[in-house]
């Protein structure tokens, strides 16, 4: 996604989707029951099994986390910039007006 501010290009890197996953058993159990795939610890199953996959869904579910704030930090820099823009532009506006008077006057 890029975004221009103050004449800058700026690129963010926002993951779009969410992870979403369709399990038939418990995470980390062994293969073949829904937490297979993921290597050989989660393969095997058993307790390491099962910690693995819970370490991996914290991983990601940190990392959606840091996403969404850096994505909300994005959005507050990017309201701000857009009302200085409008402060700028009102301010535009005034002086032109106030120049048609002037013009208008003469």
């Amino acid at each position: 996604m890029n975004f221009i501010c103050k004449g800058r290009l700026l690129s963010l890197n926002v993951v779009k989707y969410f992870r979403c996953m369709s399990q038939l058993g418990d995470l980390g159990s062994g293969a073949g029951k829904g937490g297979g795939g993921g290597g050989s610890i989660r393969e095997a199953g058993g307790a390491f099994g099962k910690a693995e996959a819970a370490k991996e869904e914290e991983y990601f579910y940190k990392k959606q986390k840091e996403q969404l704030k850096e994505l909300k930090t994005h959005l507050h820099d990017e309201i701000a910039f857009h009302e200085e823009q409008i402060k700028r532009h009102q301010e535009a506006i005034a002086r032109h007006k106030e120049g048609v008077k002037k013009l208008e006057n003469q």
